[in-house]
């Protein structure tokens, strides 16, 4: 075993693929039994489809996702309907929201690992693990309280707020709660909900919504208001029920005409903005939420931890095949601390945009309270125009879903002699576009859409040496795009290394670098 996975959440399935993927020999564990129920995220943004579509799930996913979801504003006396399908974004395969509820995804990543022969060892704990500086030692228990030690390279904790392996690390853990919670259920209604798309509902105690994803019942409720005390549970963790008469309050209080027919399940869920001061402890990982915390604004919870895992997890699996020989482990520490030094300053940006989105969204503060109210029932007549720039709303959804997030200036991130002009920088997004490699035109991101690194050559370029390419190494040559440079591509889709012509010595190095040379 390579590494140990902690948590069998979308993070740490997309972790274990991904590292699974690329050469590394895996083991999943989860202290619950059973898998998690019900959903808790519901929403797919277009660089998460990205960046697992290598991984081989994404035909499944879709299958079960709502691509072209619809949503009705209820802004005062107004309603505005609102597509969320077909967006502005050229450069993306996916260029639409995608709301599929979080135990599909989880069904769909685990079904894909079983594929690959890695089983999730449910109710299988982590009580302690620590840095032995050249592996990691763990102390797994089972249901029937029989205890292991194991050995291995790394240890990875996907295991939630509450993460052992986070507090094993003695890594810390900075931030606040929040003075508002979510309110979650799955309901029938009667009356009339405003349509069979998702519902949403803005007034002076919060936001409601209702998506068509309940898993128990029809619709799915959640709704933000001021805190009602202490749950008793970890922040993010459903706590205790909420009454009939609240939830039909709180549907009330939004505007919507209708009645609760059925509760199936409601919870109280504390929330809090927290993030680690690192991601790393020598062997130890953190990905997901385990290493940052944020409120549900614009959904970032699984997006951002599938993204964590994407990025960790193809450096696990070369780092783990490159480390016997001594520049083989000067290399391999350069490639994993380039985890935290891109992944943790994301976090940090995403944490700054949904604290302030909370704020708009959920205080009940006088300011907000009245945007929401006043402010946003008076602007109504104006929604739809805005709606209508479809590169407005397509600008907004870049930003919510990272798909401008870069990593310039990660070690990892290299700029050959001489630069190569017009092409993504180092540390950039590879953007998809329509290319030829000898045959008819075709998507990039499709001719990318398998594990490993990829070499794009220009037209005129000289090929790399034999020598430099490793087993997880592809080249392509884009015979539409005239020139001698070069550009290659990390397994997580950004650009890791360019040159304006043959530099074979820039490449070796950059390969090196990651451990993607073929080492004898």
């Amino acid at each position: 075993m390579d590494v140990l996975v902690v948590g069998a959440g979308p993070t740490g399935l997309t972790l274990a693929l991904q590292a699974h993927d690329h050469g590394a020999r895996i083991r999943v564990v989860e202290r619950r039994p059973e898998a998690f129920r019900p959903s808790r995220a519901l929403i797919l943004h277009p660089r998460t489809l990205e960046v697992l579509r290598p991984l081989g799930v994404i035909d499944a996913l879709l299958e079960l996702a709502d691509t072209a979801p619809t949503a009705a504003l209820h802004l005062g006396s107004r309603v505005v309907e609102v597509g969320l399908a077909d967006l502005a974004l050229p450069d993306t395969a996916f260029p639409h929201l995608s709301l599929v509820r979080q135990t599909d995804v989880e069904r769909v990543l685990t079904q894909a690992l079983t594929d690959r022969g890695v089983a999730v060892e449910r109710g299988t704990e982590l009580v302690t693990t620590r840095d032995d500086k050249h592996s990691a030692r763990a102390v797994l228990r089972s249901q029937k309280e029989r205890t292991e030690e194991i050995r291995c390279p790394f240890v990875a904790g996907c295991d939630g707020p509450a993460s052992t392996v986070r507090a094993c690390a003695g890594i810390g853990w900075h931030g606040r709660p929040y003075a508002e919670e979510v309110v979650l259920a799955d309901l029938d209604l009667s009356g009339n909900s405003g349509g069979s798309g998702a519902q949403l509902s803005a007034g002076r105690q919060g936001l409601l919504f209702l998506f068509p994803l309940g898993e128990q019942a029809t619709w799915r409720l959640l709704a933000t208001r001021a805190s009602h005390g202490g749950s008793g549970l970890g922040f993010g963790q459903p706590g205790p029920v909420v009454p009939w008469a609240e939830l039909q309050r709180l549907l009330s209080d939004a505007g919507l005409d209708v009645r609760i027919e059925r509760l199936a399940w409601s919870a109280r869920v504390p929330l809090q903005c927290s993030l680690a001061t690192r991601f790393r402890q020598g062997r130890l990982f953190l990905a997901g939420d385990a290493a940052h915390n944020y409120s549900p604004a614009t959904g970032q919870g699984m997006n951002a931890g599938i993204q964590d895992a994407v990025n960790l997890g193809w450096k696990l699996g070369f780092a783990a095949n490159c480390s016997g020989q001594s520049t083989g482990r000067r290399d391999a520490e350069v490639l994993l601390d380039s985890y935290d030094r891109e992944r943790r300053p994301a976090a940090h940006r995403r944490l700054v945009l949904t604290h302030t989105a909370f704020w708009a969204e959920a205080s009940t503060g006088r300011i907000p309270s009245w945007l929401r109210a006043g402010a946003a029932a008076r602007a109504a007549p104006a929604v739809p125009v805005l709606l209508n720039r479809r590169r407005l709303v397509a600008e907004g959804i870049r930003l919510i879903s990272q798909l401008r997030v870069s990593y310039r200036r990660s070690p990892l991130s290299v700029e050959g002699t001489p630069h190569l002009r017009g092409a993504p920088r180092p540390g950039d997004r590879l953007p998809d576009a329509t290319v030829s490699v000898g045959g008819p035109p075709q998507r990039l991101h499709g001719l990318l859409a398998r594990p490993g690194v990829y070499l794009l050559l220009q037209r005129d370029a000289d090929p790399p040496p034999d020598a430099v390419l490793g087993p997880h190494v592809t080249v392509l040559r884009l015979t539409n795009s005239p020139g001698r440079g070069l550009v290659a591509v990390r397994p997580d889709g950004h650009v890791g290394f360019r040159c304006g012509s043959a530099d074979a010595a820039g490449l070796s190095g950059w390969l090196s670098l990651i451990c993607a040379v073929q080492r004898s």
